[in-house]
């Protein structure tokens, strides 16, 4: 049996104007899904606004979560096992989409289409969740039995609830795992780094006793 390695799912929700549009389609208060190829969440891709402040101007990103445009953001973080031939595949499949970056549109008519239950075509167009999902099309691991264009990161959150690892303050968990290297808005409590442990371990123990 090869070697596992982890992949992560991370729901995200800001508060900003557009995104209260989104959640009015996905109704959801994570409503921002996005796939992270390791625990720190330094390299994290989804569709989204190119530019913080301009959710007009969308695409296919390499997302920042330090930036402050995050600090007051809620996020909900779940961590999958795939095996190391499926983590390359992903982690390959995202990288050749980076190379033609601007290629990739964000697919808004696709968002009515889940509303609807039709598939609107539209050929390098995605929207957040429907991206994180057919990245998995490359495995043989579907974290939702559905196809990827009609996914909500509602779907990721009920399917995947056992694979939780982490809900809370983004700019929280981001300061556990990124120390020092982490610049904490006024809002981020100071903890100490060797807290993520601690937290790991409470979110697991909550998990049996069916709280998370």
């Amino acid at each position: 049996m090869g070697t596992s390695k982890h992949i992560y799912i991370v729901l995200t929700g800001t508060g900003t104007a557009f995104s209260g549009i989104i959640k009015w389609f996905t109704k959801a208060e994570l409503n921002h899904a996005s796939i992270a190829f390791d625990s720190r969440l330094d390299e994290v891709y989804s569709f989204g606004r190119k530019k913080v402040h301009n959710p007009f101007v969308a695409g296919l990103i390499r997302e920042n979560f330090i930036h402050p445009f995050y600090s007051t953001a809620d996020c909900a973080i779940y961590q999958l096992n795939v095996s190391e031939e499926e983590y390359e595949a992903m982690y390959n499949h995202v990288q050749g989409m980076m190379e033609n970056q601007e290629r990739y549109k964000y697919h808004l008519l696709g968002l009515i289409g889940v509303l609807l239950n039709v598939k609107f075509d539209r050929e390098d167009a995605y929207f957040c969740s429907h991206f994180v999902a057919s990245v998995f099309e490359e495995t043989a691991f579907k974290p939702v039995a559905k196809p990827s264009c009609f996914v909500t990161p509602e779907d990721f959150a009920e399917s995947l609830c056992a694979h939780k690892i982490f809900s809370g303050k983004l700019s929280y968990y981001m300061h556990l795992t990124q120390g020092s290297s982490y610049i904490p808005s006024n809002r981020t409590p100071a903890f100490s780094t060797s807290a993520l442990g601690a937290r790991m371990l409470r979110v697991s123990e909550e998990r049996t006793e069916g709280i998370v």
